[in-house]
């Protein structure tokens, strides 16, 4: 009797377990997720991208699909099954949570049209053996654009150099929130025309040195990233190539290697000299080009010159802009690359004018370029002298047409003494010799521009 009475407990914790157990299946289902739809814009056009969001840290995900969806139309966007936790707790988890990139759009639903449409998320909760919840539903409706902002070129005569730059002046619509002219995957962007209309733009652009033909566009862009286009290019001149022929020797490379590995801790030596050279004339070069590229960013939205650019004066030009340069050593070709300024050599040490008002970006030890100074002259241009013996100019330093900035050397890759002089046009170098011709500013930019352009001081 004794044992008898010794098990009853024993059996009502296993009935009561038991009954537990049935509980969790019968009743165990998956929770509510937390559904997020974030959308990169407020409207949907040809392709929008959307990020959604689900969690469900009770079971986990089932089956998640979503969707685009306009009245009788709808188009599938994502669907996948997970496999939620057991519905008995502690055998096994599931997905408790999910970020999804989708894109909608026409491009996903062709039948789009403008109105509104929604973004219909459906996630399927976890069963259990008895019960099948119904789905969680959660939508986002946005409008729908697909008709480009207006775009309409009021600038004419655009002559251009390959390598050269021009100026554009136009108009767009109201719903536009990106403008500006597309050259290859260049992108120069537009700014309110200073005097104009709401709508007014103008765009200074240039043709890349390495673009035989004229890929430009005149671009305007809305917020569901409907494009107009327009071509505007009269007249393109290409550039005959240019060639140069660069010795690498042994004392060359003794003399400018370990200079600029110890101004630069952040590059790795390779093996030999000639190695490490090539890497500097490589890689070295694509990372200063980035930095010239990030400046290029900083750019004040102004008209910080006046009038034509100058060079140094009594100056001998030893290289000229978009030279294909080859690389011998020991006779044999190392290495090709492309020279994008003028080379101006005097006696050593010659005093460096700026070549017109702007503002000091950089002023540093930049790589390949040496000491280096920067100035920004608004609207994304800019100009660089470099391989500086000193610099007498700062970062922020206001400085006008003439003021010495520093002197010539032969910092970084420079051969001898000498100033490597361009213009930067967005981060791109373009031909210096355009802007230093009095007429082709009046006849290219000014014109154009008319009362938007300052005058000469």
């Amino acid at each position: 009797m004794r044992g008898g009475r010794s098990l009853k407990p024993v059996a009502l914790i296993v009935c009561a377990c038991l009954l537990a157990v049935l509980a969790q299946g019968i009743f165990r289902v998956g929770g509510t997720p937390d559904v997020r739809i974030q959308p990169a814009m407020s409207v949907i056009g040809k392709r929008t991208p959307v990020t959604v969001e689900i969690a469900e840290p009770r079971r986990g995900l089932s089956r998640v699909r979503i969707e685009l969806v306009q009245g009788e139309h709808s188009a599938p966007l994502f669907e996948k099954a997970y496999t939620p936790a057991s519905q008995i707790p502690f055998l096994g988890s599931g997905t408790v949570r999910d970020v999804i990139g989708v894109d909608a759009g026409r491009e996903s639903l062709p039948a789009l049209t403008g109105g509104e449409a929604t973004i219909r998320v459906t996630s399927e909760r976890a069963p259990t053996w008895l019960r099948h919840p119904d789905p969680h539903v959660e939508e986002l409706t946005l409008p729908v654009r697909l008709t480009p902002p207006s775009l309409q070129v009021r600038s004419s005569q655009t002559y251009v150099r390959q390598g050269g730059c021009e100026v554009v002046v136009y108009s767009v619509g109201e719903s536009a929130v990106r403008d500006g002219v597309r050259a290859g995957s260049w992108w120069f962007p537009g700014f309110p025309l200073p005097g104009g209309g709401a709508h007014d733009r103008f765009a200074l652009f240039a043709v890349p040195y390495d673009m035989d033909r004229p890929e430009v566009r005149l671009v305007a862009e809305d917020a569901a990233g409907n494009a107009a286009e327009a071509g505007f290019i009269d007249r393109f001149f290409p550039r005959p190539l240019r060639t140069d022929t660069i010795q690498v020797s042994d004392p060359f490379l003794d003399k400018v290697v370990p200079a600029i590995v110890s101004r630069t801790p952040e590059f790795r030596e390779r093996g030999t000299l000639l190695e490490s050279y090539l890497a500097i004339n490589r890689e070295m070069r694509d990372a200063n080009q980035e930095t010239i590229l990030a400046l290029a960013r900083k750019t004040t939205p102004g008209f910080l010159w006046r009038g034509e650019f100058v060079m140094m004066p009594n100056s001998k030009t030893t290289a000229s802009f978009a030279q294909r340069r080859s690389y011998l050593y020991e006779g044999r070709e190392v290495d090709v690359q492309t020279h994008l300024g003028y080379d101006l050599a005097s006696v050593r040490r010659s005093p460096v004018p700026a070549a017109n008002s702007g503002v000091v970006l950089f002023a540093g030890y930049l790589g390949i370029y040496g000491n280096a100074i920067v100035i920004d002259h608004g609207y994304g241009l800019q100009s660089i002298y470099a391989h500086l013996s000193s610099m007498d100019a700062g970062e922020g330093q206001e400085v006008s047409r003439g003021d010495v900035i520093g002197r010539t050397g032969e910092t970084g890759l420079a051969g001898g003494d000498h100033l490597h002089f361009s213009v930067l046009l967005q981060g791109l170098p373009v031909d210096s010799i355009e802007w230093c011709d009095s007429h082709w500013i009046e006849n290219r930019i000014a014109r154009k521009l008319g009362a938007a352009l300052p005058g000469e001081r």
